[in-house]
């Protein structure tokens, strides 16, 4: 049976993709192209709406019980029994995986269950993770309450961070915040304590160096094992010191970030699609993670020009058609435009790149973020919705006392 045909004897199964947005959109045309339908329900504007290959659907609530009734109607009067579910946020992930069982008998999912996924979406259980598989981590703590913070032996600078993000605001949104003392770590304490429950508040040593000491491991792995692989690294990111997303990364050869990857999701025989980030660091020539992302990543797009299609391979995967275990090459490279060019003017005044150099990166085949030729309506409202949601980043801005950033993240 050729791509995107049916057996003659039933409609080509499809997809619903459940929120996020390059990631995604990314998914929706790797299986728009070959002729799959794609579902996309989402609670808020996104570039995946405006795709060509898409039927958008609005979630009618907000609570897990009203959704999870929702898709299992949505599957019997649309005809999407036995369709691929992709969870593409985090919270997603955390919607499917909790509710595995009662969603698996409608359609084929693309996660694990919540004994395994926990251990990704809960940071405080990766780093366990990471300690009993013997992989590396920055140095990190869990206090109880401020007197411990006040007391910790910590380097600095350092950061605090959530362990979870169950829901929106300053703190989990900007994903850690910087303290180069112990004045200010104390002080960001008390802010992050009145955001969030004290026990997922994470302390962490702030690694030095900027993206491009920054690894991820991509892959798809299917009954504990690897289907397809690939290891990329940032070369920029926006904010360039600590950045909330990549902005041009390059898939490359770092058999330590594979390795300690490999452990870890053997270890929980881990099922679905995943990126395990990595900061290298200098001083001791360590890989150490950072995050365990049990979803579709910013950077997506970029495992189909390196030669391995992660959502289809998934749709196939979760349908139970053959899969063969392929390995991205290196040299790949992933673009965001926009992004980049503030990213690539910033390090040029900083004279941490050169003109010319930024030019030559231009250069040569490459992924984007958002355009496609094939696609151009997403390309056309990414500037009009980023602007649109300025006013929720005010409101989820930082405390403005003292320095503070947002830590490295895909």
């Amino acid at each position: 049976m050729r791509t995107g045909e049916s057996d003659g004897k039933q409609p080509l199964r499809g997809a619903i993709v459940l929120g996020g947005a390059h990631g995604s959109l990314s998914i929706a045309r790797s299986l728009g192209r070959r002729g799959i339908p794609v579902c996309f329900v989402t609670g808020e504007a996104s570039l995946t709406s405006a795709s060509r290959y898409v039927v958008t659907r609005r979630w009618p609530t907000e609570s897990d019980e009203g959704r999870v009734q929702y898709l299992l109607d949505l599957g019997n009067r649309s005809g999407y029994r036995g369709w691929t579910l992709f969870a593409a946020s985090d919270n997603d992930v955390r919607f499917v995986a909790t509710h595995h069982a009662a969603l698996q008998q409608m359609f084929c999912s693309t996660c694990a269950d919540w004994s395994i996924l926990a251990h990704a979406y809960d940071k405080a259980l990766s780093y366990q993770l990471a300690c009993r598989t013997h992989v590396d981590i920055p140095w990190t703590a869990t206090p109880s309450d401020r007197d411990e913070v006040a007391r910790l032996d910590c380097p600095f600078p350092a950061i605090l961070k959530p362990a979870t993000k169950p829901e929106r605001n300053a703190f989990t949104q900007a994903k850690a915040w910087a303290a180069p003392d112990r004045e200010a770590l104390v002080r960001l304490y008390d802010v992050a304590v009145s955001l969030v429950d004290a026990q997922s508040i994470l302390i962490q040593e702030q690694v030095p160096g900027a993206g491009e000491t920054q690894f991820s491991y991509a892959a798809l792995w299917w009954d504990g094992r690897p289907l397809a692989t690939l290891v990329a690294r940032r070369l920029r990111q926006f904010p360039i010191d600590f950045g909330l997303s990549s902005t041009y990364v390059e898939t490359t050869e770092a058999p330590g970030v594979e390795e300690a990857s490999t452990r870890l999701l053997a270890a929980l025989r881990y099922q679905g699609l995943v990126e395990v980030e990595f900061k290298f660091d200098v001083r001791d020539l360590k890989y150490k993670l950072l995050d365990i992302n049990p979803r579709c990543w910013t950077w997506h797009e970029l495992g189909r020009t390196a030669g391995v299609d992660f959502p289809y391979l998934a749709w196939r995967a979760s349908q139970g058609l053959e899969v063969q275990p392929v390995r991205g090459r290196a040299g790949a490279r992933w673009l965001y435009f926009s992004r980049d060019l503030v990213a690539a003017t910033m390090e040029i005044r900083r004279k941490r790149l050169t003109f010319g150099s930024y030019l030559r990166s231009l250069a040569g085949p490459k992924a984007f973020a958002v355009f496609a030729i094939d696609d151009p309506l997403p390309a056309a409202v990414e500037v009009p919705l980023l602007l649109s949601r300025l006013p929720l980043h005010s409101r989820l801005a930082p405390p403005s006392r003292g320095p503070v950033t947002a830590h490295c993240r895909s």
